[in-house]
């Protein structure tokens, strides 16, 4: 059974079917709401709140295409917001202010060197969110540029040139910042 027939049956209240595509989902929209917000319990009510508002918007959705990049559409937007609510606000200057302590300390004092993945996560988190939400999508949750796009809601073109300025971004910041865990 292809997607479009789940999403047709959900479309007639099937909850079968709507748990066979939160399944599917979930946990590529909880990889993204926990990029954007980097709390597990955060990411997870984030998924939560998007997978409610998919649910009830669910006819809103064009069938003709992916679902995925929709939700994560959605998933982003709820992210995005909670993100900016006050609360939020304040504990990401906080965190902000520890990051930039430890970057200024010597690189042999630093608490986390960027030799794995969290650390590269770190550093893109550095970058203005138009560019975390390209890296996010096209190489943590692997989407080809046409899902990005979707999900996005720009043109192809300009997911690759967007996703061009920002890996060239990170690279200046690796540069400048992280040049011991630049490889010649």
């Amino acid at each position: 059974m292809t997607e479009t027939d789940i999403v047709a049956r959900a479309l007639m209240g099937e909850e079968a079917a709507w748990r066979e595509l939160v399944a599917e989902h979930q946990q590529a929209m909880f990889r993204l709401a926990y990029l954007k917000l980097g709390d597990a319990d955060e990411a997870e009510d984030a998924t939560q709140e998007a997978l409610m508002r998919a649910h009830r918007y669910l006819r809103r959705f064009d069938p003709s295409r992916p679902l995925r990049p929709w939700l994560l559409a959605i998933v982003s937007r709820v992210a995005a917001n909670r993100r900016r609510a006050a609360g939020r606000y304040w504990a990401a200057l906080q965190r902000w202010l520890a990051e930039r302590e430890v970057r200024q300390t010597p690189s042999r004092q630093r608490e986390a060197p960027l030799d794995d993945e969290r650390g590269l996560w770190r550093a893109v988190q550095q970058l203005a969110a138009i560019d975390q939400d390209v890296i996010y999508l096209r190489y943590y949750l692997d989407l080809s540029v046409a899902e990005a796009a979707e999900a996005l809601g720009v043109a192809e073109g300009t997911v690759k040139s967007r996703s061009s300025r920002a890996l060239e971004r990170l690279q200046d910041l690796l540069d400048s910042d992280y040049p011991e865990w630049i490889k010649e």
